[in-house]
């Protein structure tokens, strides 16, 4: 009798809306459906709080699509709770497609839920469709509850998510404003009537933030120029990290250093990429937190970040790169860096798509110069493509780790094991093998590496090994026949990578444990 029931997947998924959702109580319902109509389940596949918005953090889908197209698939059915689990896409072709997907290689998709038959008849087909569409106006609807809910709490001064920043911790409260516990980095509110403000961090960090005021105030330093002396002091940022532009401009232009709740800078509606929102739309709470800077220093900082940047024309750009090229007889990325009153690096970046386009708008060019900038940009393109072609060649085991703002991207694996990928340009020769120089990234060099060796144009990769870590802090050259190379494992082709990862974790646990 067992033999006759046909062999069929499962797929779970619960998000956080509701109960009744819970993967247990799919189950339950699956298995009766099953029972009922000659179906065993041998292969689960589960997507818990996940939404159902889109389909890329949803592991479980991806592999169960993934086992669908394969040829040693187990299952000849998909059994599903109903519409929504499959998913609560705002395109409604979209979930189409991926059931469409299983139906051509001749895998049907059983809603076990529905009161209405997955199959051509045109009432159901109706039927299928309609609820799709409302799966995915669920999803709208709650998303602008959601919204309306987090505005009113910002308005009140409560913080509504993310890190709070350098020289800020997170402080919990009760629902009748009564601290409780300060949390701690990943930390989340458990009780619903909880919220949370921001509070003073440690002494050392605030000082270090009132510092930076009146650098930036009284000795007129430039943004670069403040976190070159903060790295030279050896005062680290968040994370242990270095100090850059980016961090630095933060501390000076965000609201929340005077005590000003900010929300609703930046939105990421429905899974779709995240987008700035005109300032008319932000919510600004004075006075919700206490201040690490007084009002009067940080008007003063806006003062100065305005006039150098932020109303400036593109002529009044160029004018000052013209005025600081006839004093100093010539321009560089660090010579803007390092002038007052100067915009930065980046802002001529941001609009006039590079300093190398500003340049050639006041009739100024340094062939070598700019050979740097292509050189660099051509070296980030083809790390930028290497790791889009093992993504690509390991859908379902190898993911994107995008830290964003000054953090590269990095690979993932499905247990949570970080790749860093590191591309070096080759620098000449010696005795007719190349030279490689290697830039260890600080926060990166403890992790897994993939190195990657460029040709001798620096046009391809020529060679790649997998390094457990890189052991050194400050760059150093190789060669094809140096030592160094031998701690890791050399790749013939970017198929291994996945087999040449699990080969060096494997060794490291073994040597961890008989340490």
């Amino acid at each position: 009798m067992i033999a006759d029931l046909i062999p069929a997947a499962q797929y779970l998924r619960m998000s956080t809306e509701h109960q009744q959702y819970s993967l247990d109580n799919q189950g339950i319902a699956i298995q009766s459906y099953a029972e009922a109509h000659h179906f065993q389940v041998v292969q689960t596949y589960t997507d818990g709080a996940k939404s159902g918005v889109v389909l890329k953090r949803r592991n479980g889908l991806r592999q169960l699509l993934q086992d669908v197209i394969s040829d040693n698939r187990r299952f000849n059915a998909i059994l599903v709770y109903d519409v929504s689990r499959w998913g609560r896409f705002q395109d409604v072709d979209e979930a189409a497609s991926y059931e469409f997907l299983c139906k051509s290689a001749g895998i049907p998709v059983h809603y076990c839920a529905e009161t209405f038959v997955n199959d051509c008849a045109l009432p159901n087909m109706l039927m299928k469709a309609l609820k799709r569409t409302m799966a995915g106006e669920y999803s709208r609807e709650l998303g602008v509850k959601v919204l309306a809910g987090l505005k009113r709490l910002a308005k009140l001064g409560f913080k509504q998510g993310g890190c709070p920043g350098y020289g800020l911790r997170r402080m919990l409260v009760s629902a009748n404003g009564e601290s409780k516990l300060q949390l701690s980095q990943g930390e989340r509110k458990s009780i619903a009537t909880d919220r949370v403000i921001l509070v003073l961090g440690p002494v050392d960090e605030v000082e270090c933030i009132r510092e930076i005021y009146r650098m930036f105030i009284e000795e007129k330093r430039t943004v670069y120029g403040i976190a070159r002396e903060l790295n030279r002091k050896n005062i680290r940022y968040l994370g242990n990290s270095k100090w850059d532009y980016s961090a630095v401009f933060s501390i000076l232009s965000h609201p929340k250093y005077v005590g000003c709740n900010l929300f609703g800078r930046t939105s990421q509606k429905l899974g779709a990429r995240s987008v700035r929102n005109p300032e008319s739309d932000w919510i600004c709470t004075p006075k919700a937190f206490a201040p690490v800077v007084d009002e009067v220093s940080f008007r003063k900082a806006q003062r100065i970040l305005s006039s150098r940047t932020f109303n400036k024309s593109d002529e009044e750009r160029l004018t000052a790169l013209r005025s600081l090229l006839a004093l100093k007889g010539r321009l560089s990325s660090r010579l803007i860096a390092e002038t007052p009153e100067m915009p930065s690096p980046s802002s001529y970046r941001e609009r006039f798509g590079g300093l190398r386009k500003a340049y050639e708008l006041i009739g100024y060019g340094r062939s070598d110069e700019f050979d740097r900038i292509d050189l660099r940009r051509r070296t980030q393109a083809l790390r930028e493509n290497l790791v889009r072609e093992i993504l690509a060649m390991f859908p379902s085991d190898v993911f994107l780790d995008q830290r964003g703002g000054r953090w590269r991207s990095r690979l993932r694996l499905q247990g949570g094991l970080i790749v860093s990928v590191a591309v070096c340009r080759s620098i000449g020769a010696r005795s007719k093998d190349l030279i490689w120089q290697i830039d260890p990234v600080a926060h990166e060099r403890l992790h897994l590496t993939l190195l990657a060796l460029l040709n001798e144009t620096n046009s391809a990769v020529q060679e790649m090994y997998l390094f457990p870590r890189i052991d050194r802090a400050k760059r150093f050259s190789v060669t094809t026949r140096h030592v160094w190379l031998k701690n890791g494992l050399s790749l013939t082709n970017k198929s291994q990578f996945l087999e040449a990862v699990n080969t060096i974790y494997q060794a490291e646990v073994i040597t961890k444990n008989v340490s």
